[in-house]
């Protein structure tokens, strides 16, 4: 065997290969691993140019994997506004903030505001058009939510927008209300997606630069190697955006890469679908957003004929009633078209009673969710879903336990891009406010672990490449400060990732 052009020693290696699961050292060649095992085992390999990392102890786990998020809706975010809770207490603080930053832009200038979460503001509400009017009226001003599905659009945006007090409210969406004057009170529930592609004007190239440049860094220093970018209007246009990102060495990480129901005809023009690209960039399902699709028939019908085309479909699928949705479409596929090994994905599951699942093992489908959200939403849920549906929420134990294969995700923006606080999540089920929900559903840290990697590289048809610290895998690693599976579970989100190595460089380190 040649020499390695790279040799982790000194470690606790955490191989996620049931077949050889601990080690003391990794030797890597050409951008893949090439052996691991005992450190003196691996000496031999070590030749006059062969980097030699000692990790003193430390864990070594494979790169982490966040199977859903949302790339460019990331990179907007990363250059508005923080108004998360660890930066504002209040609409007033809201108010100070637009204030300063107004101040600094020249008026009908865009300010964007995100993540602010209403159960953490001192008056409990979301703010309106009207707050916002109140610091900048000479700006549009749009602020997201936490969740991504609502924002509040001052007066100013309103009427770029055209929304006014008879505007027909979009399928899917809602325009609040003022009940006395009928006036849209600024607040708009699954509409920023229409806003930021009808009305905001479209990032500069400069914007976009510095805003994937500042995602990378976020990625590499999470030990984020591989992501999926779930975003249903994803087109052969961002394809290449994010090829030429990665080809520039300006994003680090692999991306997978989903189209939606109308841009996947885009695709196979090109000669594409699920599986087409490389390993730095692949395209991979059809995502179906069920909230704007509620016809049965019709989502039976454009699924099946995805599923005919040769692409991996992922439903995007909260409630119980989605949830259902998505399975029947899955069964209505399976009696007219079946083919098995396909993988079709749940996105979210956020609803999954008994039966449901029992209807979801049979269905060889798998489950892609997002602990972080337990971990930063947790005391919404708790106040806002219903009892009736409140044991089902974001069960990660029951379906592992019927032999569904679950992945897990940050589903970022909604939730930081942090696969140790979503492994910390789905441990402890605790919320930042220090509830827990639903204990039941607690796994080990090893399962944890597994959602990041193995089985997030299983959902995208990717676990002969990746997800296990195996020879002939390709060498994407993570160093962390502690083992998940050794500290205390309340530490497991202080974990520092000290190095994040991608095809056997390193990409990042502290």
């Amino acid at each position: 065997m040649p020499s390695a052009d790279l040799i982790l020693k000194n470690a606790r290696v955490i191989t996620m290969d049931a077949s050889s699961p601990l080690a003391e050292a990794v030797a890597v060649t050409g951008g893949k691993v090439a052996a691991v095992g005992r450190a003196a085992d691996l000496d031999s390999l070590i030749g006059s140019r062969t980097r030699v990392v000692d990790c003193a102890g430390r864990t070594v786990v494979p790169g982490f994997n966040d199977a859903h998020l949302h790339l460019f809706s990331l990179a907007r975010k990363l250059l508005g506004i923080d108004l998360s809770p660890v930066s504002v207490r209040s609409i007033v603080d809201i108010k100070d903030v637009l204030k300063r930053e107004a101040a600094k832009i020249p008026p009908g200038t865009w300010l964007s505001g995100t993540d602010y979460n209403e159960f953490y503001l001192a008056e409990k509400r979301c703010p309106t058009r009207w707050d916002i009017d109140e610091a900048a009226p000479g700006h549009p001003v749009v602020l997201s939510h936490r969740s991504l599905h609502a924002c509040v659009l001052n007066s100013y945006a309103l009427s770029l927008a055209g929304i006014d007090r008879n505007t027909e409210e979009p399928p899917g969406a809602c325009i609040e209300r003022d009940l006395d004057t009928g006036e849209p009170n600024g607040i708009l529930v699954n509409m920023l997606g229409h806003v930021r592609s009808r009305v905001m004007p479209p990032l500069t190239v400069a914007e976009l630069d510095r805003a994937f440049s500042m995602a990378n860094v976020q990625f590499l220093s999470a030990g984020i190697t591989s992501l999926g970018d779930a975003t249903y209007k994803n087109d052969p246009a961002r394809w290449r955006l994010v090829k030429q990102y990665q080809d520039s060495g300006v994003l680090r990480s692999r991306v997978l890469m989903m189209a939606g129901p109308e841009t996947r005809h885009e695709f196979q023009a090109a000669g594409m679908v699920t599986g087409a690209g490389d390993s730095r960039l692949r395209l991979g399902a059809v995502k179906f957003l069920l909230e704007v699709k509620p016809d049965q028939d019709e989502l039976n019908q454009a699924a099946l004929d995805c599923h005919r085309a040769g692409w991996q479909l992922a439903f995007h699928a909260v409630a119980e009633s989605t949830v259902e949705e998505a399975i029947k479409a899955l069964e209505y596929i399976k009696l007219h078209s079946p083919v098995a090994g396909r993988r079709h994905r749940i996105e979210h599951c956020g609803e999954c009673p008994p039966a449901l699942l029992e209807r979801l093992k049979k269905l060889d489908a798998v489950i892609v969710t997002q602990p972080p959200t337990l971990y930063y939403s947790g005391e919404r849920y708790l106040e806002t879903v219903k009892p009736d549906q409140l044991p089902w929420l974001y069960r990660i134990a029951s379906p592992l336990d019927r032999g569904v294969v679950v992945a897990a995700s940050s589903d970022a923006p909604v939730a930081p891009v942090n696969p140790l606080t979503g492994i910390y999540a789905a441990v402890t089920r605790r919320a930042e406010s220090g509830q827990v929900l639903l204990p039941g559903e607690t796994i080990t840290p090893y399962q944890a672990l597994a959602l990041y990697t193995v089985n997030a590289a299983y959902a995208s048809f990717e676990e002969k490449t990746r997800g296990s610290i195996t020879p002939g895998r390709l060498a994407d690693m993570v160093v962390l400060s502690d083992d998940p599976a050794r500290v205390p579970p309340e530490r497991i989100k202080d974990i520092r990732v000290e190095t994040t190595i991608i095809g056997g460089e390193v990409a990042w380190e502290r």
